[in-house]
């Protein structure tokens, strides 16, 4: 319940902009949203390695300096503080301000670079892409785990804790959030941007299974190879997006979209295995009825006609890298665009540089709706608040429209490939049959029995890909 009338009233305000203007609309004026990690930390004094290592806080510190700056959405997940998550399970490929690196820095990320480093190895493709829930649990995770055994070796205590601890650790972090989205909605009135959380095939084949050099040297030598495990890949993507997406279908599944692009990966690499990999998992989406917020970290502009094949409203494209005014006229006239705000005018220049460069920004991209109020990149420790302010205020002041007009419905995609469920099909690890094959007296309310497993069981599938999807 809202804590009175007012923030009920403003609320809905924000809502109604924030998705008038996803769905190509005009709504009364521009809608401000920003990804706050660590600049809400700066902005509330506390430190890097407090909102790494204390979710709660994290959440905190968002909800604050979101209503403090006149939000209307904002991003209300602190996945970059995951301390307790990491730890307790002894994840290997992440380091935490204050613990790992100096307390001032942010998160850093490991990737596997030597062969015998990698989380899938290049002569386990086939045992992966026959079956990638298996390989995640048997080799995967104790690869990507500290003190997690491999199947046959010895276990031990510390082998047991972390199991245990490690799920716990997670369970208690994703409970956290309905909590800190309530006291968003509730006592800020601010918006949760989005809801749900998409990766590339070819994307985390390279951030957390083979590594970015060794996905570049096997998408050269190996293709079909590649291109099956990418396949294996899709229904887990697929059913760990919808999972977490917005009942409502207000707010939009995010794609962190980071080397698929040129010049990560070549042309070839694109149209061969990155975007027929993930355009059939973006219709299914959209067919459910979800739009998915693009965030095209680096220069996109080489595969805005691919994005263009995508229904109309399916997308809001988040400008990274490239022209503003481009994305504009070239993207404008199917989807919403965001971003766009040059994150060194954040972060480097004066309160004058960033009111200059949002006018510059708004003159290119306001025209007719259809456009979000965002910095180019997550907004890390190194933004000034006050840039932040000035920039925002500057929108309130010159971002209003003479007229609005309402969004548009999501068109449904024409062609809705098919993605294969594989040997194991999503959300499931130990199959409801293996599992009853060995109950000694089923009987009665045999249905009741099945959905507790599915659900437990379910529960044990989402923490393992959950772990690899981040």
């Amino acid at each position: 319940m809202f804590i009175n009338q007012a923030t009920e009233q403003l609320y809905n305000e924000r809502l109604t902009r924030y998705v008038t203007a996803m769905r190509g609309g005009t709504p009364d004026r521009v809608p401000i949203r920003f990804l706050y990690q660590e600049a809400a930390a700066r902005y509330c004094g506390v430190s890097n390695q407090q909102v790494a290592c204390d979710y709660e806080l994290a959440f905190d510190v968002t909800r604050k300096m979101a209503a403090d700056m006149g939000n209307d959405a904002v991003m209300l997940n602190a996945i970059w503080s995951t301390y307790s998550v990491a730890k307790a399970a002894g994840w290997r490929y992440l380091a935490i301000p204050g613990v790992d690196c100096s307390p001032e820095t942010v998160n850093q990320f490991y990737e596997p670079h030597d062969e015998e480093d990698m989380f899938v190895q290049f002569s386990e493709y086939e045992e992966f892409t026959q079956d990638p829930t298996a390989f995640l649990l048997n080799k995967w995770f104790p690869r990507a785990m500290q003190r997690v055994r491999m199947p046959g070796q010895p276990v031990d205590f510390d082998h047991n804790l972390s199991l245990i601890s490690g799920a716990l650790a997670y369970g208690n972090y994703m409970n956290a959030f309905a909590p800190a989205a309530n006291k968003l909605k509730y006592e800020a009135g601010v918006v949760s941007a989005n809801a749900g959380m998409i990766k590339a095939p070819l994307d985390i084949m390279a951030d957390k299974l083979r590594g970015y050099i060794n996905v570049c040297i096997d998408g050269k030598e190996n293709p079909k190879k590649l291109l099956r495990a990418c396949e294996a890949l899709m229904p887990h993507i697929l059913a760990n997006a919808l999972s977490g997406a917005d009942p409502d279908k207000n707010v939009p599944i995010t794609i962190w979209a980071h080397r698929g692009c040129v010049p990560f990966i070549s042309q070839e690499m694109f149209d061969g295995i990155f975007w027929p990999t993930l355009k059939p998992i973006f219709e299914e989406i959209i067919r459910q009825g979800h739009q998915i917020l693009f965030y095209g970290e680096g220069n996109w502009e080489a595969h805005y006609d691919n994005l263009l094949e995508l229904p109309a409203q399916g997308i809001i494209y988040h400008i990274d890298k490239g022209d503003p005014a481009y994305a504009a006229k070239k993207l404008k006239r199917k989807f919403a665009i965001s971003g766009g705000l040059n994150y060194d005018a954040l972060a480097r220049g004066t309160e004058a540089d960033a009111r200059q460069h949002a006018k510059k920004l708004l003159d290119a991209v306001k025209q007719d709706g259809g456009y979000i109020l965002d910095a180019t990149a997550l907004m890390l420790s190194d933004i000034k608040p006050e840039n932040v302010k000035a920039v925002i205020d500057y929108t309130l002041e010159h971002g209003a429209y003479s007229r609005s007009t309402p969004g548009n419905a999501i068109e449904a995609p024409k062609n809705v490939h098919d993605i294969p469920a594989g040997m194991r099909p999503p959300l499931v690890c130990r199959s409801w049959e293996t599992e009853s094959s060995e109950y000694k007296n089923l009987c009665g309310d045999v249905d009741l029995v099945r959905s507790q497993w599915q659900n437990a069981d379910a529960a044990a599938y989402n923490y393992i890909w959950t772990s690899v999807l981040w």
